[in-house]
């Protein structure tokens, strides 16, 4: 028997064959919210709980596919390799010796490890990081295509191993980039609101693809690329590829037959229901150009056109949602000219927007207290700033 057989075997048995657990890594509170996303979509809730930075969940190798392709909230899907207690160096080495690590990394392959830890003897993280890829380089196997990686398909793994109280948990990266790089926006912006954050808003809003949304300050465009998304049930993981293709335990054809399911579930719009303007004639450029590329141009309006030179009966009958992320911290000079165009939004959407659904994020706190409607404040944290994010009926 021939060691690609045996191996190829142990890979059926130990990872695609068992149910195994996973961790969907999201951004401070939105833990709950991806629990119902994957209630939702019926993906696997075997166990699955939200705790402080995502959701723990177990299932097969199957749903990490799933969830890496449909949830908008999740930044990354880790699957759990080991759980162990160690105060000692030469007990994490021995650990690590007997991981089979060949059954999980491709051949010759250089992963980055990323350790954190907290109360543990084993404190400093390139210590640990360095005994780790010493005992991964002693299960390299030949330079052999197995199992059913991606043909081409080349990535460095990612090993993030956790330590607290000296209890170690070491897992593998399953997508790659992060999951708020949709593979559509290849253009760039100042400080854009991450598409993580965008999907949670609509999600928390209650916006389920069906009613018009206004995108008036859109720069890159998130949430207007986010809105047509959910409006043509097109997953989030749709256009990327992620980091398990370059597993050895990679499944082409079921994969390709996830796809192929979900392309059954699209949707056709011949009219377009979510209106993104911007005064940027750039901006406008370069999104309307990505909707080309990726066939989104029935679904989203591109207007070259000022926030307030316009009111939205100028662009649909009926009401719906506005969404709103007003330049602040690096789109402006200074913070006395973003709170001045804050308060002019509201007035704005005061004046010519009452029975809208609205979603604005407030640059801070404080400007958040000053809107004069009742919205749902919920504080996020972006780009090192920390801004609130507000939700509710204007």
């Amino acid at each position: 028997m021939s060691s690609e057989t045996s191996l190829s075997k142990r890979i059926k048995r130990h990872v695609i064959g068992r149910s195994r657990s996973y961790f969907a890594a999201t951004a401070p509170g939105f833990e709950s919210l991806c629990l119902k996303e994957m209630e939702d979509l019926g993906l696997p809730m075997e166990n699955a709980s939200a705790i402080p930075g995502g959701v723990v969940f177990k299932g097969r190798l199957i749903d990490c596919y799933q969830t890496n392709l449909h949830l908008r909230t999740a930044n990354r899907i880790l699957m759990r390799i080991h759980n162990f207690k160690a105060s000692s160096f030469s007990r994490l080495e021995s650990i690590a010796a007997k991981i089979a690590w060949e059954l999980y990394l491709p051949p010759k392959s250089s992963p980055q490890i990323h350790t954190t830890t907290k109360h543990c003897r084993l404190y400093h993280s390139d210590a640990i990081s360095e005994r780790l890829l010493k005992s991964i380089s002693k299960h390299t196997v030949n330079d052999t295509e197995y199992g059913g990686q991606k043909k081409g398909f080349a990535s460095d793994p990612k090993i993030f191993v956790r330590g607290v109280d000296n209890q170690f948990t070491i897992s593998i990266d399953s997508s790659g980039e992060h999951l708020y790089k949709r593979g559509i926006k290849t253009h760039p912006g100042k400080a854009p609101l991450r598409e993580t954050f965008a999907a949670a808003a609509l999600l928390q809003a209650g916006y389920r693809g069906t009613e018009p949304v206004i995108d008036p300050m859109c720069g890159t465009g998130t949430f207007s690329l986010e809105a047509a998304l959910m409006a043509k049930r097109i997953p989030p993981g749709w256009f990327r590829e992620f980091a398990f293709m370059g597993w050895p335990s990679f499944q082409q054809k079921k994969w390709q037959y996830l796809k192929q399911l979900c392309q059954t579930q699209f949707t056709c719009q011949q009219t377009p229901a979510i209106f993104a303007s911007d005064k940027d004639p750039t901006a406008c450029k370069r999104l309307a150009q990505r909707l080309t590329e990726n066939r989104l141009t029935g679904v989203i309006k591109v207007i070259h056109q000022d926030f307030f030179d316009f009111r939205p009966q100028d662009l649909t009958d009926q009401t719906g949602w506005v969404a709103i992320n007003p330049p602040y911290g690096r789109r402006l000079e200074n913070r006395e000219k973003s709170d001045r165009l804050f308060l002019k939004i509201c007035t704005r959407l005061k004046g010519e927007y009452r029975g809208w659904k609205l979603i604005l994020i407030s640059p801070n706190k404080k400007l958040a207290q000053k809107v004069p409607f009742k919205l749902t404040k919920h504080p996020i944290s972006h780009g090192g700033l920390n801004p609130v994010m507000m939700i509710g009926t204007i």
